[in-house]
């Protein structure tokens, strides 16, 4: 019984960062770790706990230097990524004339064909272009930063006329590339009802992702609508949906009953400590992330995409995903995506499973705090 109320505690509100906006760190310098949430990265990495604890630290101060080496890019600014050979920030720039400003920052620069906000504006165009009709063996799209293209992900070995008919009508956006993914269609990842997991609604069993002020944030799809009422790991009423988007977005808010209430912390699951979030800092891609679930409950990889459009199939489009080659499965929906102590987003759904690996989408948490004008519960 004590476990199951330590479990009800944090899986009924799961933890998350500052302000709709937060991006600021509560302290200068502090780094972005949990303790021993390297167990997780050593088993899911290969690491040493020393090789661990360095990448945190490394990744931590590369994430920082992000807003500063946007504002010094200017409106040549291309895009960011972590190489993690070099363990250093790479940030993108569409004139050498801002490189030696971008440098000042600490971070590496390349030349790159095109800004952030161009690729953000023709990832826009090829969205309305593609409507609902997407092929099934079109997994989604996404921008490329390093070559300055819109990339579509076809399925390998399903290349059909259809295929090559959506690419041709979305190419009125501009040149687009395809690319050969191995991967299945990818799904969402809510399911049917197992007892002593974190919330329920209707027939379907999800993860909490986050503690807000007042309740926490979650999936979308794992609304019945607003209004519908949320279940507790006992059975009793939790609370109900204040607001939910999907598909198009994939983001929910619960407002909670009393007799429960939030509290800054992911749930461990006994792999590693509960881990408290102290803010929001958005990982660049080819940072580490780790996802906590009800179902697989932990799990790291690394931000591999950002701004992806998936396609779940039946018209049901999610955009402005972040990609991760994260495993999960059905239940995980909604659950915590958090790099050391910072809230990343939520889970959304994407193909494989925990035995034999895949990947996974979530939805950024700083767009659901914004959209809803929350207050994340931090630590």
């Amino acid at each position: 019984m004590k476990v199951l109320i330590t479990a009800v505690l944090v899986a009924s509100a799961v933890a998350v960062p500052t302000q709709a906006t937060a991006a600021t760190p509560d302290q200068p310098g502090q780094q972005l770790a949990v303790p021993r949430q390297v167990t997780a990265m050593q088993t899911d990495f290969g690491l040493t706990a020393q090789q661990a604890k360095e990448r945190l630290k490394v990744e931590t101060a590369a994430t920082k230097l992000v807003p500063l080496a946007q504002r010094a890019a200017g409106a040549a600014f291309g895009g960011t990524w972590y190489d993690a050979t070099k363990q250093r920030l790479v940030v993108g720039v569409t004139s050498a004339a801002v490189a030696d400003a971008v440098r000042a920052t600490g971070a590496d620069v390349t030349v790159v064909p095109a800004t952030a906000k161009q690729l953000d504006q023709r990832k826009a165009a090829v969205d309305k272009l593609a409507g609902k009709a997407v092929p099934a063996a079109v997994t989604g799209w996404s921008v490329d930063a390093r070559t300055g293209s819109v990339v579509v992900n076809v399925q390998a070995g399903k290349h059909s006329q259809a295929v090559d008919a959506f690419v041709a009508k979305v190419s009125k956006a501009g040149a687009v590339t395809v690319r050969e993914v191995v991967a299945q269609a990818p799904r969402t990842f809510a399911a049917g009802t197992v007892g002593g997991d974190p919330y329920y609604t209707g027939n379907v069993r999800c993860s909490i992702g986050f503690s807000v002020h007042g309740g926490y944030v979650s999936a979308g799809h794992c609304s019945p609508g607003v209004g519908a009422r949320t279940r507790g790991w006992d059975g009793s009423n939790q609370g109900f949906f204040r607001g939910a988007s999907f598909p198009g977005n994939d983001y929910s808010w619960v407002q909670i009953d009393s007799g429960w209430w939030t509290v800054p912390v992911v749930l461990g699951w006994g792999q590693v400590s509960d881990a408290l979030v102290r803010g929001s800092w958005e990982a660049p891609i080819g940072t580490s992330v780790c996802r906590s679930g009800s179902t697989t409950h932990w799990h790291c990889g690394t931000v591999t995409g950002k701004n992806e459009t998936v396609n779940y199939g039946n018209g049901q489009l999610f955009y402005g995903a972040t990609k991760t080659n994260v495993c999960a499965e059905g239940g995980d929906s909604g659950g915590s995506f958090i790099t050391g102590d910072q809230a990343q987003g939520v889970t959304s759904g994407g193909w494989g499973n925990c035995s034999s690996g895949g990947e996974t989408w979530f939805q950024p948490v700083n767009e659901i705090l914004g959209t809803y004008g929350l207050t994340l519960h931090t630590a």
